[in-house]
């Protein structure tokens, strides 16, 4: 009888704890939801039923908005500059991280410190003195007046996770390698790099989200409207006057799709990154 009353409690409360997850769930993709949802609507209908399903569920909204603002040339610039600052990120962290994890140097610990103090510097701080540090350079309105900064903004973050995660790999694997022959660049590239994957798959979407999502950094250094990213061009449908409610989501919602398909390409790796110190074998 006991048994059985301890059976059920354990049921109601799994039951329960899936429940708390299922409501968590729904209240963190009902803003995703809502926005794709609102993307259908017209200007009145989005004020009239803000919350409500579109009587008539307008598909024109997004090729208007695709039109309008000129998103494939943005949506094109937004692609090369993610994707350069990305790869730079990853290449120039992981040697960093590399010698910072597996290397024993003077002024190690402060070069650490370093990296982390960069972490901590405002972002929207530095426009002014990069606006004129890239004006003496003469980059202003090229792809490099944003992957630069992106990219050196990314590395602090990059390199202290993969640093705390190279750290964690056991010497004995390297000390094999060299005895079979393999150099140090075959070390990093062949075995270091590749153990590394669930480390490299959670700075790649903090790195791609930060990209993709700035506005401030394109407002500054972008003015020629063939450079111009997506936020830049999803700003178009606001003016001093009106917004266009239905372009605008339409719009965002184009937006926000590279978004889900790099976290849904790299989230078992940053899953099985999460819980690798969860397992003893």
């Amino acid at each position: 009888m006991a048994g059985s009353r301890i059976a059920s409690l354990k049921s109601w409360g799994q039951g329960f704890f899936w429940a708390i997850l299922l409501i968590y769930a729904l209240l963190t993709l009902y803003p995703l939801i809502w926005l794709i949802i609102s993307a259908f609507k017209t200007n009145s209908e989005f004020f009239s039923r803000p919350f409500g399903l579109p009587e008539v569920w307008h598909f024109d909204n997004f090729v208007r908005a695709w039109k309008s603002s000129k998103m494939a040339t943005s949506f094109f610039n937004s692609v090369i500059v993610s994707v350069v600052s990305l790869v730079l990120t990853l290449l120039l962290s992981a040697l960093v991280s590399y010698v910072l994890a597996r290397f024993k140097f003077r002024l190690k610990g402060w070069t650490m410190v370093f990296f982390i103090i960069g972490m901590l510097i405002p972002i929207h701080s530095t426009l002014v003195p990069l606006f004129i540090l890239m004006k003496q350079m003469s980059i202003l309105n090229t792809y490099w007046a944003l992957i630069l900064p992106y990219t050196a903004f990314a590395m602090p973050t990059a390199i202290f996770v993969l640093t705390a995660y190279l750290a964690t790999i056991p010497k004995d694997i390297e000390e094999a390698a060299y005895i079979d022959g393999t150099g140090l660049w075959g070390v990093f590239f062949r075995i270091m790099l590749p153990m590394s994957l669930p480390a490299l798959s959670t700075v790649t979407i903090l790195t791609f989200l930060h990209s993709w999502n700035d506005f401030s950094f394109a407002l500054v250094f972008i003015s020629k409207s063939t450079l111009k990213t997506l936020p830049l061009s999803i700003s178009m449908f606001a003016d001093g006057f009106q917004t266009d409610y239905s372009l605008t989501l339409a719009a965002m919602t184009l937006s926000v799709l590279p978004t889900i398909l790099v976290f849904l390409l790299f989230q078992e790796q940053v899953m099985k990154g999460m819980t690798a110190g969860a397992v003893k074998g």
